[in-house]
């Protein structure tokens, strides 16, 4: 099993990275692994912590319609470059923590996506460089308010609201190109998205190369990938669970 990469917070309200290990106790790190956090002597047992999401970025750059099938669904062409947005930072959730649906919206969608996690200062990057820069990656739900991303025309709104961005619950380092996502609502069987990754329009390295010749990405800082076909509405009361092959599942539930 690939390393898991956490971030938790303590029962003395401590915040701490660390190695998650397979008796579910946490390993410190002296700072964060993408900053060359060491191991140290301190250990948490599994009722001492609370996973907390993954990293604390700066921003989070989002690139919508990067899966052909998705840009179909929506009425789109695929766009000849990545289509990019921000979410602020004020939206990250972590694993099993709820979703809170707005009073401002009658239809908030699921979005699975593979998160990519940076692990070094990138402007402008050469292809090259930015595969260098990739960290790790993570599992995220991009929470969207589809009425009002209609209803606005540039989607900072839809995109916007506390809770939209779950995020967990850890961190890989690596992950095989074709890695399936799949996404599913309550206790059904069935996924409502189901892709492998290499179906994305364009591929991480290329979206950090793109986004670092407009932006300076800083270690910790998160870009959501773009989410396959098959988006669509849930309800309070609704759990949603996002599952990728070679990192694990993220759930939460609607509230």
């Amino acid at each position: 099993m690939a390393q898991r990469y956490v971030r938790v917070a303590s029962t003395e309200g401590q915040i701490y990275y660390g190695l998650l290990q397979l008796n579910r106790q946490v390993q410190v790190l002296d700072a964060p692994p993408w900053l060359q956090g060491q191991p140290t002597n301190l250990s948490l047992e599994y009722e001492h912590y609370q996973v907390l999401a993954p990293c604390a970025p700066s921003k989070i750059v989002a690139v919508g319609k990067n899966y052909a099938q998705h840009a179909a669904e929506m009425g789109t062409p695929v766009p000849k470059e990545p289509l990019l947005f921000l979410k602020p930072s004020t939206t990250i959730i972590s694993a099993g923590s709820p979703i809170r649906y707005p009073s401002q919206s009658q239809r908030v969608d699921y979005e699975g996506e593979l998160a990519v996690v940076i692990g070094d200062c990138c402007l402008d990057c050469t292809p090259e460089q930015a595969s260098a820069k990739i960290w790790g990656y993570t599992i995220a739900n991009d929470v969207t308010a589809r009425d009002l991303q209609r209803r606005d025309g540039q989607w900072t709104r839809a995109k916007s609201f506390d809770t939209f961005c779950s995020l967990g619950p850890w961190v890989v380092r690596e992950l095989s190109p074709g890695a399936r996502l799949q996404t599913y609502l309550n206790d059904n069987e069935s996924p409502v998205q189901s892709v492998s990754i290499d179906d994305m329009v364009f591929s991480p390295d290329f979206l950090v190369f793109y986004i670092s010749r407009i932006m300076s990405l800083l270690p910790g800082d998160v870009v959501l990938t773009g989410t396959p076909a098959g988006v669509g509405p849930m309800q309070v009361g609704d759990r949603v669970r996002v599952e990728i092959e070679g990192i694990g599942f993220l759930e939460n539930p609607v509230v």
